[in-house]
């Protein structure tokens, strides 16, 4: 099994290898790098393509154990993932929590960042009016486990609605262990505003948003967008948070113009 043992992790990935420039996927929480498996399958023929398990997340994460991390702890373990596989500089594609450590990434490693693909996600903190209702969720799950009811409020805010392959992720968040969960909606909720910093971020970004977004107003990511100096936004019609799993097609091509731009 592809594990590498880094900043004192032990991080599962995958990776399709070949010649072309590497790209690098990074998930969102409570999901692992398979959300990706839409883009790497449209894209690996022309890019090497690495995608990975976050703590607390997926195979990386220990169902008994995860010690306190700030996604900076993230982008380090990011930085760390492209030096054990031998690569000097990547793009950089992250979804909503992903797409939290790929911005950090790129201000603290910007060496190794090439471009940055930022889909559903946002530089704020989180929305104040929603901690309330995570927390709530968060607590009853952690206690009592993910019960149905719960698991179709996740899935609407994760996937929206009735999209068709969302049973193999209920599966998958039912597994979910209590510490994992906790620490790593710790993570969400304690993490800063990286809003102030974005003018540093110099590479190409493309900003790619859901227009049914219930977990990041579409507002909040257009204010991420327009403080970055060199970014290019796209419009996903009638998708939610995870809109790369759940509308692949406009999304890998967005992408794939994105990166075909960048040669």
């Amino acid at each position: 099994m592809p594990f590498a043992p880094v900043n004192g992790q032990n991080i599962y990935y995958e990776d399709t290898g070949g010649r072309g420039p590497a790209i690098v996927f990074s998930h969102g929480l409570l999901m692992d790098r398979s959300m990706f498996d839409p883009q790497i399958e449209a894209l690996q023929s022309q890019f090497r393509c690495i995608s990975w398990d976050e703590r607390g997340h997926g195979q990386t994460a220990d169902p008994d154990h995860c010690a306190p991390f700030t996604y900076y702890d993230s982008a380090d373990d990011l930085a760390a993932l492209l030096k054990f596989l031998g690569v000097e500089k990547a793009v950089l594609v992250g979804m909503s929590q992903g797409g939290y450590l790929s911005l950090r990434c790129a201000l603290i490693h910007p060496d190794v960042v090439a471009a940055l693909v930022l889909i559903d996600t946002q530089a704020m903190m989180e929305d104040p009016e929603q901690m309330p209702h995570h927390e709530a969720l968060l607590k009853a799950w952690m206690e009592h486990g993910l019960s149905d009811d719960m698991a179709a409020t996740v899935e609407h805010v994760v996937l929206g609605e009735g999209w068709s392959g969302a049973d193999q992720w209920r599966a998958k968040w039912k597994q979910a262990s209590p510490i994992n969960l906790g620490q790593s909606f710790a993570t969400l909720a304690l993490r800063d505003d990286i809003s102030p910093r974005l003018a540093e971020i110099k590479v190409p970004a493309l900003v790619i948003h859901g227009d049914k977004d219930a977990a990041i107003a579409p507002e909040r990511a257009r204010a991420m967008f327009k403080a970055l100096p060199n970014a290019r936004w796209v419009d996903v019609a009638g998708a939610g948070h995870a809109s790369n799993l759940t509308h692949p097609e406009p999304v890998n091509q967005a992408i794939e113009q994105f990166l075909n731009s960048l040669r």
